[in-house]
């Protein structure tokens, strides 16, 4: 394995190097209080609609566009946004949002009671499909009430302010999927198809202005050329680089700035095919699958190892113990496939988005580990669009090496997806103790026991070996030195307002 590893990273050096080198200075971008281009590893493939977009790519670009009542910060603490202020009456039950004045669209129009109340009825309406609509299920009355809007729920949600981020759009307006209108800092002016988004500062915005007026969000599919365009000056800004793209910008005109993906990367396993639908098969995995062994070789020790389906960010709701649950043991591994028929192991094949170099190296880690159980895996590279129809919406695949991400901050965002009959939950994985484990952490009124029923479903998902879980992602930022004010957040958003020039 050391061989192999100082093989793999001389390979990828000299190769990256060479295209550096051969780098033309390209689509330059411009003076940097005026302009900045930030490369994107995939197109916006599925709906700009906010109700209706799923790709966490999506969802962090359309954080710039959109904004609910309230908003996450840098420090995960909700702020008022579309309202100016709330409260919450004495038993929890009833939310009351003070709308604040002068805020507007993007098209210029003012923004209404009867907007907000339009936005939460797209969600809350009880044959709404869309992405968020479970977390209205708790809902029993929404209303105006002059300036107000009041909200009153069936049961107390310690969460529930966390929903009230779903972006408010204007009533009426039919053509969201394709032609974002929001109240965020910047607008949406156009969309090149698997070339480029591009923003411009809303100059009506009624918070703090964004710094950069122009905004060119780059479609750079091809992870190998990643640092030429950097390095060759036709992307300034570039997140989640890998360590290695780390190592060839170093003593260039980038900073490199490092924080978390905060997110769940794992080998997911399609728990309905065969042999992945077998218990023993999947913890045989685990043992086998050595996470530390992965975050050193292809990531240079950063990150942080995962035994669930959580992560450090969600603090209270975070179970470092659950790590241990499976410590390599390939002879434990070895006697379950056993115990499962196959002792003489089997093939698959893991597909992974070829956009994504971080997910690549892992894969190509874990088919090494893989070996020494006698099971061969297959890398087979897809197209991010394809990875979405066919593997997230079709569940066509054996595994996947992918990161998953909750839209909120909240243990029901992350952990519903697993539920037996949930829309999202494309692995396909199947526990009536899950099921029952999550309902009684939904209807749970005290925080704490809501809080210990979460915990539980981390224990089931690790014990039962829904996926094989590796890591929370370090995240390392390219920023060209002529930009500063970059802020790390602690769900999967890329805030561009608080880019600025350097000085």
């Amino acid at each position: 394995m050391k061989a192999f590893k100082k093989l793999w990273r001389l390979i990828i050096l000299s190769a990256t190097l060479t295209v550096a080198l051969c780098a033309c200075g390209g689509d330059k971008a411009g003076d940097a209080s005026s302009h900045i281009t930030i490369g994107i590893p995939q197109d916006l493939s599925d709906s700009l609609d906010p109700h209706e977009a799923l790709a966490a790519g999506t969802r962090e670009i359309l954080f710039n566009i959109y904004e609910g009542l309230v908003k996450p910060d840098s420090n995960g603490d909700l702020k008022p946004a579309v309202a100016d202020e709330y409260s919450v009456s004495e038993d929890g039950l009833t939310y009351t949002f003070h709308l604040r004045k002068g805020v507007k669209f993007h098209n210029g129009k003012d923004v209404t009671a009867d907007d907000v109340l339009y936005s939460i009825k797209r969600n809350a309406d009880p044959d709404s499909t869309l992405a968020n609509a479970s977390a209205f299920s708790n809902v029993k009355e929404y209303k105006a009430d002059g300036e107000n809007i009041v909200i009153t729920l069936n049961k107390k949600d310690g969460d529930f302010l966390q929903t009230m981020t779903i972006a408010i759009v204007p009533e009426g307006v039919n053509d969201l999927s394709t032609k974002p209108c929001g109240t965020g800092p910047y607008t949406f002016v156009s969309r090149s198809p698997q070339e480029n988004i591009i923003l411009k500062r809303f100059a009506d915005y009624w918070g703090e202005k964004a710094y950069i007026e122009d905004v060119t969000l780059k479609i750079c599919a091809n992870a190998d050329s990643i640092t030429m365009d950097l390095l060759g000056g036709s992307v300034d800004f570039f997140a989640r680089i890998t360590a290695s793209q780390a190592l060839q910008l170093k003593d260039s005109n980038f900073n490199i700035e490092e924080g978390t993906m905060n997110l769940v990367q794992a080998m997911y396993l399609n728990n309905a095919v065969e042999p992945f639908n077998n218990e023993k098969v999947r913890q045989a995995l685990c043992y086998a699958v050595d996470p530390k062994e992965i975050i050193d070789f292809a990531f240079d020790g950063k990150g942080t190892e995962l035994g669930s389906s959580m992560f450090p960010a969600f603090g209270k709701y975070f179970v470092k113990e659950i790590n241990d649950v499976y410590n390599t043991d390939i002879e434990k591994a070895k006697e379950l496939l056993k115990e499962a028929g196959y002792e003489n192991g089997f093939s698959f094949a893991i597909k992974v988005p070829s956009n994504y170099q971080p997910h690549i190296d892992t894969a190509q880690v874990i088919v090494e580990q893989l070996k020494k159980i006698g099971v061969t895996a297959e890398i087979k590279l897809v197209e991010w669009d394809s990875w979405l129809s066919d593997v997230y919406v079709g569940r066509d695949f054996e595994a996947t090496v992918v990161g998953v991400d909750a839209s909120t901050m909240t243990a029901k965002a992350m952990l519903e997806r697993f539920t037996s009959d949930s829309s999202k939950n494309f692995v396909n994985f199947k526990s009536d103790a899950y099921d029952a484990a999550f309902k009684n952490a939904i209807d749970a009124t005290d925080d704490a026991k809501a809080t210990e029923y979460y915990k539980e479903c981390e224990w089931i998902l690790a014990r039962e070996a829904a996926n094989v879980y590796i890591q929370d992602l370090a995240e390392m930022v390219a920023i060209n030195k002529n930009y500063t004010g970059y802020e790390f957040y602690p769900i999967y958003v890329l805030d561009i307002a608080k880019i600025k020039p350097a000085k």
